[in-house]
């Protein structure tokens, strides 16, 4: 099977701001609990779901378009429900995906152990070459962490995939989780041309990057 491209649409109207609109695929994964919905959530709004609320069922669905490098990118990010009874549902996504977000908790060694079997799912069922980013999820919960950075780094670097941290309450490294991987997909399209590097590879840079400028601000990675 051929690997579903991205689309690029040219706009008359938008041609002095954006040469071109790209279109990506992302899903987030992982067990149910995670933390998925209010990354989503808070990349697309800014806000955060406090207190109670009802877990995905299945697939919820949301767009964002965002600048990257003075490129206009539009995001279909898909939410999969991380029951084991809703799996079957968003295996058939997986193929169609650009790039796929693996979150586990910090303060849940459940949802850490699950990512091996995650990341077999993936090679099972998705492209070969999708992008794949491992989040810890929930950093802000100190007191009740049970994952340390040092065995997630460790678990990433055996998959050889990046490690990011976050926390969907306080907002660490959400957007950039997006806007790096956003980047990677541009380089992937470009790929076919001599200047292109591999996704993988700007995505892995993007996130040393992050990791040794993490007390300052982001946004000056995106122009």
């Amino acid at each position: 099977m051929n690997r579903p491209t991205a689309t690029t649409n040219n706009s008359q109207h938008n041609v002095c701001t954006y040469a071109q609109q790209s279109t990506f695929k992302i899903m987030l994964l992982g067990d149910s609990g995670v933390g998925k919905t209010c990354l989503l959530v808070r990349f697309k709004d800014d806000t955060f779901l406090s207190g109670s609320f009802i877990a995905t069922v299945g697939i919820d669905f949301r767009n964002k378009t965002i600048v990257i490098n003075n490129k206009q990118v539009k995001l279909q990010i898909y939410d999969t429900a991380g029951q084991e009874r809703f799996r079957s549902v968003a295996h058939s996504y997986y193929r169609d995906a650009n790039a796929l977000l693996l979150l586990y908790d910090v303060s849940s060694i459940i949802s850490f152990n699950h990512v091996r079997d995650w990341l077999g799912e993936i090679k099972e069922f998705a492209q070969s070459d999708v992008i794949i980013m491992l989040i810890a999820n929930k950093v802000d919960k100190t007191n009740e962490r049970v994952v340390t950075r040092e065995m997630g780094e460790k678990l990433a670097k055996e998959y050889d995939v990046p490690y990011v941290e976050t926390s969907a309450k306080t907002g660490l490294n959400v957007e950039f989780c997006f806007k790096a991987v956003s980047q990677a997909l541009l380089e992937q399209t470009a790929a076919t041309t001599s200047y292109g590097q591999s996704a993988s590879k700007t995505l892995n840079s993007l996130v040393q990057l992050n990791n040794r400028t993490s007390k300052h601000s982001v946004c000056c990675l995106y122009s």
